[in-house]
């Protein structure tokens, strides 16, 4: 094989390495740019974190990887349901990584050449490193979550000569993610916020908080970690707030209010629609619904692939004075009160004089998922009286009135997960609780997930066989034949 050319363009470079496709780099040079050219000027740092802002928002902007192995949904009007909800996984339909690995790769190599460029202010371009390092972080937080053992890859590799990674132990992956934010939280130079569409110190604190409670749950890890998530939860919360209205978090014409951690930017005509449109109607489903006025339809856009399931609605019902369910859940009605459909409210977008767009940012953490997030912490420390008080924050908020029920350890721990499907319905969370609370022993989630229901189906992701084929250091994830 010929070695690699020196010009390439980095898109190229990261599908290539990441990819484990050694073919393509057997072509001529596309285009000139390459490292001893680009990496000169703070501007060619900032303009290269964008651009991994816009690969973290492609690689959210589906519910593939999160919601659609959970409870939450059953097959809509429209559309095929993937092979995740229906729990059919194998070595050929089996996800693939590379999304993540090429954000990874970019991060990596911002991180390689920005120490060695002047800024005119060092505060940015400490800020720029400590985002970097924190999407890095985010994203190996996602890998280990839906495939356990994944491979660090932590170098910017820039040519062909470097040994294909095998799969590190999730003890491993999990020390450089909590390495990675210290090092961001010790280099953001504000406590607070620039900007809710990037990351901050708020959110690598939220992001540790989460990282060490699946540490504790999934790794077995030590009260010592559950120590430290409290700690670090306490920062993000200081720094947002609970607004009065549950509806009024995810209103557009509200963005990045003060309840917002961060929210990954989304405008018309500048990308395409978000995830939640794909639990919307299309016009011409709604056409004689008698209160079509009220529900989110587009003529473009939407596809109701996914229903918010029965069992949602039922664990919202639970308490009928909910004010989420409304701003969560709406059916449509045919004039007889008959049900033509049941949609996601959650995530209305914008109705615009030609068409609905689905512009909400996608919202990664939040004052009132960060409460639960405490609340789950309390709990886990055997501090239920505490983790009450947490959780009824948020049930004031829903105007359900305090919890009255057991006050045992696994008591409460079942009603924070329980309040964490209504409070987070469709916010991209209920999967990974449902893995983290069956590997604690809150729950079966062999019963709790209907589709799981008989199967001995793996809780983690296999990998194409194509990526063992190519590379022989990977094994299959433990569950799935080679």
């Amino acid at each position: 094989m010929k070695r690699i050319p020196k010009k390439l363009t980095y898109l190229l470079v990261a599908v290539l390495i990441l990819a484990g496709c050694k073919r393509i780099l057997d072509v001529d040079t596309v285009s000139s740019i390459d490292s001893s050219s680009y990496w000169k000027a703070e501007g060619d740092v900032d303009g290269y974190m964008t651009g991994i802002y816009d690969d973290l928002r492609e690689l959210m902007n589906s519910s593939y990887h999160f919601e659609d192995r959970g409870d939450a949904f059953v097959a809509g009007l429209e559309g095929s349901v993937t092979t995740a909800w229906e729990q059919n996984l194998n070595n050929q339909n089996a996800p693939s990584w590379l999304g993540h690995y090429n954000l990874i790769y970019h991060c990596n190599l911002l991180l390689k050449h920005t120490p060695g460029i002047s800024f005119v202010q060092a505060a940015k371009k400490n800020r720029l490193m400590a985002e970097a390092m924190t999407v890095r972080a985010w994203t190996y937080f996602l890998l280990t979550k839906s495939w356990n053992n994944v491979p660090l890859v932590l170098d910017a590799i820039e040519s062909d000569n470097y040994v294909m990674p095998s799969r590190s132990a999730p003890a491993d992956v999990m020390a450089q993610i909590i390495k990675d934010l210290d090092a961001a939280i010790a280099l953001f130079p504000e406590e607070g916020f620039v900007n809710k569409n990037r990351m901050s110190k708020p959110f690598a604190y939220a992001l540790k908080a989460d990282a060490l409670l699946w540490k504790f749950k999934v790794q077995d890890g030590s009260n010592a970690d559950l120590e430290a998530a409290l700690d670090a939860v306490n920062k993000p919360l200081a720094q947002t707030t609970l607004l009065d209205s549950f509806a009024l978090v995810f209103s557009t014409a509200n963005k990045l209010n003060s309840e917002i951690v961060l929210g990954l930017r989304f405008m018309r005509d500048e990308k395409s629609d978000h995830y939640g449109s794909r639990m919307k109607p299309r016009d011409i489903f709604v056409a004689s619904a008698s209160n079509k006025a009220d529900v989110p339809y587009a003529i473009n856009g939407a596809r109701s692939v996914y229903a918010p399931s029965p069992k949602i609605e039922a664990t919202f019902n639970e308490n009928p004075t909910d004010k989420r369910k409304a701003a969560s859940i709406i059916r449509a009605l045919n004039p007889n009160g008959t049900t033509i459909g049941v949609f996601d409210n959650k995530f209305r977008g914008t109705q615009f004089a030609d068409d609905r767009f689905f512009d909400n940012d996608i919202i990664l953490y939040r004052h009132g998922g960060l409460l639960l997030t405490k609340a789950e912490i309390l709990a886990a420390l055997n501090r239920p009286n505490e983790a009450i008080t947490e959780l009824n924050k948020v049930r004031k908020r829903a105007n359900i009135g305090d919890y009255t029920g057991a006050t045992t350890q696994v008591a409460v721990e079942k009603e924070v997960l329980k309040e964490r499907s209504r409070e987070l319905y469709f916010e991209f969370s209920r999967w990974h609780d449902l893995v983290r609370a069956h590997f604690h022993g809150t729950i079966n989630i062999y019963t709790e997930v209907p589709n799981l229901a008989g199967k001995s189906v793996p809780l983690f992701f296999p990998i194409p066989r194509t990526q063992i084929d190519i590379n022989k250091n990977l094994t299959q994830t433990e569950g799935y034949p080679n």
